[in-house]
């Protein structure tokens, strides 16, 4: 005996037409994007409440090079991955990888754009993160060959058409001219297992300067965080698979120890 001499329909099969499909759908569609949005609430509410309670370094991941430049901050974001592979190749992979290589990447910087509708950034982009960031006012501050990179500006992220101020290493830690927000963060990349594979990480810390620049970043990164988040987490699985295929096929002869020194003075 049948569905369908039984007097209904299954949900599934031949009986379903496309109008149906169409609606079921449009109706899965709806509660993903429904959920969606709950949960981008959520954590843009999460990140208001924690406003100005940073989370402090674990002893191992305290930074002392950053702390030479941000030791108090307002807000903070770190991540890790272990890496098969040495750690000087790995920070080299990390300062010459291209995060608009993603399109998840590309998608949520043009988001932005049409959020805060900012004119197109239709520059030419120097290849490579670090040569990118410098071309936009970005900053080496500190520097450990073969082992870390800290970087840092000040800005005005609420702006649409951000631009990114160069401060002097000297200068940064005492920096304090009003309504500025001031950014530092690092590549960072510890060897383990006697140098075979490291510890790769990524922290960035920023501080209003006063109440006002505190105010309207507050409501920013509230908003924005979620999506510099999520480049983070894209990057990280990204540069671990860029360093590991590189290590595999590069002679330990040729891993340099130190190959940023040059390119970066």
């Amino acid at each position: 005996m049948t569905s369908r001499t039984l007097g209904y329909r299954s949900k599934e099969g031949p009986d379903m037409t496309p109008r149906s499909i169409f609606r079921n759908s449009l109706r899965w569609s709806a509660a993903g994007a429904g959920l969606a949005a709950a949960g981008y609430a959520a954590y843009v509410g999460v990140t208001w409440a924690r406003y100005g309670h940073a989370a402090r370094p674990t002893p191992d991941e305290h930074d002392q090079l950053l702390d030479r430049f941000l030791p108090a901050y307002d807000v903070v974001d770190r991540h890790h991955i272990h890496v098969a592979a040495p750690a000087a190749l790995t920070l080299a992979a990390a300062a010459d990888a291209d995060p608009f290589d993603v399109p998840a990447v590309r998608a949520i910087f043009k988001g932005r754009e049409m959020i805060l509708r900012a004119a197109p950034d239709n520059r030419p982009r120097p290849r490579g993160l670090l040569a990118d960031m410098r071309s936009l006012g970005w900053v080496i501050l500190a520097e450990k060959p073969g082992h870390e990179i800290v970087v840092g500006a000040v800005t005005k992220p609420w702006e649409p058409n951000v631009t990114f101020r160069s401060i002097p290493a000297d200068a940064y830690a005492s920096f304090n001219e009003p309504d500025y927000v001031k950014i530092v963060w690092t590549l960072r990349a510890d060897p383990i297992d006697r140098g075979a594979r490291c510890l790769f990480s990524s922290e960035t810390r920023a501080v209003a300067t006063d109440a006002e620049a505190a105010r309207k970043f507050r409501r920013y990164w509230a908003l924005a965080s979620p999506g510099i988040s999520i480049i983070r987490r894209i990057g990280l699985p990204t540069l671990k698979a860029t360093a590991e295929r590189i290590g595999a096929t590069t002679a330990p002869s040729q891993q340099l120890s130190e190959p940023l020194e040059q390119p970066l003075l």
